[in-house]
């Protein structure tokens, strides 16, 4: 494990287990659902900042477990959001980052740069992509519904960059992590026990800035290599 990951990889790691296992003790005790999920999380978010492949596996469970704990919660944004779009574009991307291995290196994805192409399509797309699922969301008589519209932008453009296998899927991730955490903040209003999953998207937050900044030094050093 110390060959692959660095210190500084497996101390976020474990610290983010800890906070996590921390407040399910404290304010949960009974949802293990959203604790398996939120460890799941924690996993490949350390992964998918490495630019392995196995990442994108563990992001479609993640996807899965998660669109079942938001169902419990009427967060059908959430649910449909991460049941029909992240984890469809996560086996994508999985696809993706399997066929551009970097110099043949399985555990380590080729980062690609936007073209001006990708550069216009992502954020048109996210548009179109945020107007369907406004009333789609409304439809469902969603909780909270323009924070939970905001987050399927946000989903929308983290997953469609990282499919593209740019740096910036992560700050799209870290985005939606804030907004996540906000509409957590709203659910643990009515039920402490939702606070464990406030601090599991505080955890992904800082994963994920991490795995931006990671993200651009592999594609430095992929680029002084080739």
């Amino acid at each position: 494990m110390r060959r692959y990951f660095t210190l500084l990889e497996i101390l976020l790691w474990s610290f983010s287990l800890a906070l996590i296992i921390a407040s399910f003790l404290i304010f949960d005790r009974e949802s293990y659902l959203t604790l398996v999920a939120s460890v799941l999380g924690a996993t490949f978010l350390i992964l998918n900042a490495k630019g392995n492949p196995l990442g994108q596996f563990l992001t479609i469970i993640f996807s899965i477990l998660y669109g079942i704990i938001s169902y419990s919660c009427d967060y059908y944004g959430e649910m449909i959001t991460y049941l029909g779009m992240t984890a469809p574009m996560a086996a994508l991307a999985l696809v993706s980052w399997i066929r551009n291995p970097f110099e043949g290196n399985r555990s380590e994805v080729e980062v690609s740069k936007l073209s001006r192409r990708d550069v216009i399509l992502t954020p048109t797309l996210a548009t179109i992509t945020t107007v369907i699922f406004y009333f789609i969301l409304k439809a469902f008589n969603t909780a909270n519904l323009y924070p939970s519209t905001l987050s399927v932008t946000t989903s929308f453009v983290a997953v469609f960059l990282t499919y593209k296998r740019s740096p910036y899927y992560a700050l799209g991730y870290a985005a939606n992590d804030l907004v996540l955490v906000y509409l957590w903040i709203l659910a643990s209003k009515e039920n402490s026990a939702y606070i464990s999953v406030v601090v599991c998207f505080a955890t992904f937050f800082v994963g994920d800035m991490y795995g931006f900044l990671n993200w651009k030094r592999m594609e430095k050093w992929q680029g002084s290599a080739q």
